[in-house]
């Protein structure tokens, strides 16, 4: 009698342990999938949030451009006399209540709203207190237009409302930022979670199965080709998620290696980005401008010289020659430390600013063609632009077809008919640096090179929404 009850108690025993199992295993499947739909909901808010930040990212771009278009015009009219040079001015003006409105309405927050309000403010102000009465007193004859005191003060204005623009623009990708950050985090406590869930529930089944083989031996295979693309330089790799709880943490330490690489290699990028970025721009506003200046005063300064003074003539001819070919060079010069198409129209524009300037044929091709992030933008621009060099170089080519897809992938390709033969085992630092750009954003670099069937090479960045 006891011995069948002590087998009644073990039954007993063993069903309390496979109702518990179930009932955690159930458990853990339900919270699992709540963290997973909490984590999608979170994710769309997300993106609808930085939807709207890329918005007003875009916004005050064009805003900024309107004032640049102002302040140029007038410059060149007040150095000119000539009412061609008010040709931005005067598109500047009419397009100016519009782009207002559109600006402000794009602000993501009460702060941002306000800073918006502020600047709209202020570029009216330029142009109603500042440079109509300018204009007036240029066409008017008044030589004050061109005194030093009315030239400081539209200079302290216009870099008055650049470092607004500048501050909105900080402040609207702090934002951006930290909802990306945020929606990473959810993200990967989401992910954690049901990793968690799913290595718990495995563990359960374990005590009634044996699959060592696959639950260990195999993911700890994956986690050393893993490593081994790691090492050679695939900063992308990742390991999923294991049902194991050692080979999970070993994933998650793995992942978050890479990450941190990744991560590292992005910023250093973002960061030499936002410098040529700042450099360009200040050629551009420096420089550049001062000697499309000097050349304007020499022109004027012919213009006035009587014909009987042929050698003064001449050296004002050839400092006129020499001033533009400067300005050619400079401008070439900015170009290639980042070119401002790309600033102000995207990708497309200036990748067919630099097919037009190749001395290789070269034919670009768009589809759903938008603006994404400018981090993206400057370094797709760049790999397209190392990519058309080599094939210059290197490639014998008569001709270089480019094509730009838009989607949740930006997908690139660069094509030539010329002699081929190229790898990634026989490739140089040049395609190095290309696999590394694309690789610090996730992204992959393909290369289909048959001898004497030309080369092409594919790239694949996701788009972050």
């Amino acid at each position: 009698m006891s011995a069948q009850q002590e087998y009644r108690g073990r039954r007993l025993g063993l069903t309390s342990l496979t109702v518990a199992a179930s009932g955690l295993l159930a458990l853990l499947i339900g919270v699992a999938f709540a963290v997973l739909l909490w984590a999608i909901s979170d994710a769309n808010s997300s993106v609808s949030a930085r939807r709207a930040s890329r918005t007003a990212l875009v916004e005050v771009g064009a805003m900024e451009q309107l004032l640049l278009d102002l302040e140029t015009g007038q410059r060149g009219f007040v150095i000119t006399k000539q009412e061609t040079f008010l040709q931005p001015w005067r598109e500047a003006r009419a397009t100016l209540p519009a782009e207002a409105r559109r600006f402000t309405e794009s602000a993501t927050s009460a702060a941002q709203r306000r800073a918006s309000e502020q600047i709209t403010r202020g570029v009216e102000s330029f142009l109603n207190d500042y440079s109509v009465p300018l204009v007036k007193m240029v066409r008017q004859g008044d030589p004050a237009a061109s005194s030093l005191a009315t030239t400081t003060e539209g200079k302290r204005r216009v870099d008055a409302l650049r470092g607004r623009f500048d501050r909105y623009m900080a402040d609207e990708r702090t934002q951006l930022a930290e909802r990306t950050d945020a929606a990473g985090t959810n993200s990967r406590q989401a992910v954690l979670a049901a990793a968690i869930g799913l290595a718990a529930s495995t563990a359960l089944v374990a005590v009634f199965t044996i699959l060592q083989h696959r639950a260990v031996v195999r993911p700890v295979r994956g986690a050393a080709a893993a490593a081994q693309e790691l090492a050679g330089g695939d900063l992308s790799m990742r390991i999923p998620p294991s049902k194991v709880a050692e080979i999970g943490a070993l994933g998650s330490s793995f992942n978050s290696m890479a990450a941190s690489l990744q991560d590292s290699r992005r910023r250093i990028m973002e960061s030499t980005e936002a410098v040529h970025r700042r450099t360009a721009r200040d050629l551009h506003d420096g420089a550049q401008q001062r000697l499309v200046s000097l050349m304007i005063g020499l022109r004027l300064a012919r213009e006035m010289l009587p014909e009987t003074e042929t050698a003064t003539a001449d050296l004002l001819d050839q400092s006129i020659d020499n001033a533009q070919t400067a300005i050619n060079e400079l401008r070439e010069l900015a170009s290639g430390i980042y070119p401002l198409v790309l600033t102000v129209k995207g990708l497309v524009a200036a990748v067919q600013d630099l097919a037009s300037r190749c001395p290789v044929p070269t034919v670009v091709q768009s589809k759903d063609e938008r603006r994404i992030s400018s981090t993206i933008e400057s370094n797709a621009y760049f790999v397209v632009a190392e990519a058309v060099t080599n094939a210059v170089k290197h490639a014998q080519a008569s001709r270089i077809d480019v094509s730009i897809e838009f989607g949740d992938v930006l997908q690139i390709k660069v094509a030539d008919d010329g002699i081929g033969g190229v790898g990634k085992a026989t490739a140089g630092s040049g395609m190095t640096g290309l696999t590394n750009r694309v690789a610090a954003f996730d992204g992959k670099l393909a290369i289909d090179s048959p001898p004497g069937g030309g080369t092409a090479i594919l790239i694949q960045i996701p788009i972050r929404h």
